[in-house]
């Protein structure tokens, strides 16, 4: 088959720039909850967008869902139960499921459609979806962790679309309340935050939320991601109590995670905050 190959483009009105790829779209579909489309890209293998922006791509997912878990993972003393909210894709459950210590790891994804999406184009990132520790949910994450029982999760992951849409309750105070409850004492949460060059404004306003509903700290880790806007990205990690991270940097344990981006030396960097987004965030600490 020859595909008509064009260009994939999103752009962003707010800063005047755009991403694009040259590429040919094989499916899409509306599904009661958002547009899905793939693209067969020349240079990035496939890509799903969701609303006409782009979501995961073959050649670079690695770097965030290695950064959406790991960091978290290994900064939590006892991570033995996650729960991902989103990540319809399966590849931040995948990484989740690198780590023996998790008993067991629910993905509470709304809508379905993406997960099977993937598993026909990105299989890569199924193969733990048969994993006994794994539990698929499709459903209401708002919803699910409102009936989630008080201090019954580690970690939560959450793993969403920007701020608009079926995601934009995902980022508000009366759900990260809920998260608050629904933790165990040393529990932790990590959100992806979006970029701290275009972002900050969301980033700070997500910080003082986190603190108002309850966590004792906040932190932000950042990275690059080539097909997000700016191609630099950030996820934001708030605990329950204490103020700060002590990360489990065992040199042995990170090897065996078999990952391509993350290791001991990029945990310790990725921490380390530009001086503008540092002076952004310091200023609302005690909210």
């Amino acid at each position: 088959m020859t595909l008509d190959r064009s260009w994939f483009s999103e752009s962003v009105d707010a800063s005047g720039s755009a991403f694009s790829l040259k590429a040919a779209k094989i499916h899409e579909e509306q599904t009661p909850y958002q547009r899905i489309e793939i693209w067969k890209t020349e240079t990035f293998g496939y890509l799903m967008t969701i609303d006409g922006c782009t979501m995961v791509s073959t050649r670079d997912n690695f770097l965030y869902h290695e950064m959406m878990t790991h960091p978290a993972l290994n900064s939590h003393p006892h991570p033995r139960k996650v729960v991902v909210v989103g990540g319809g894709d399966c590849g931040t459950l995948r990484e989740v499921l690198k780590h023996p210590e998790v008993e067991s790891a629910t993905q509470v994804e709304i809508d379905e459609r993406v997960t099977r999406l993937s598993e026909q184009y990105f299989p890569e990132l199924c193969d733990k979806n048969d994993d006994p520790r794994a539990t698929l949910f499709f459903g209401d994450g708002i919803q699910w962790m409102k009936d989630a029982p008080d201090g019954s999760i580690d970690l939560i992951i959450i793993d969403s679309t920007d701020p608009v849409g079926p995601a934009e309750g995902l980022f508000g105070l009366r759900f990260y309340v809920d998260c608050v409850r629904a933790l165990a004492p040393n529990g932790l949460l990590v959100q992806q935050s979006e970029s701290p060059l275009l972002n900050l404004e969301l980033i700070t306003e997500m910080h003082e939320a986190m603190r108002k509903a309850g966590f004792a700290a906040t932190h932000l880790l950042h990275f690059p991601q080539t097909i997000y806007p700016s191609g630099w990205w950030s996820a934001s990690i708030a605990q329950k109590q204490g103020d700060s991270l002590t990360p489990r940097l065992d040199a042995d344990a990170i090897a065996r995670l078999d990952t391509r981006y993350y290791n001991a030396e990029i945990h310790q960097a990725a921490f380390a905050l530009p001086t503008y987004v540092r002076t952004a965030l310091d200023a609302i600490k005690g909210v």
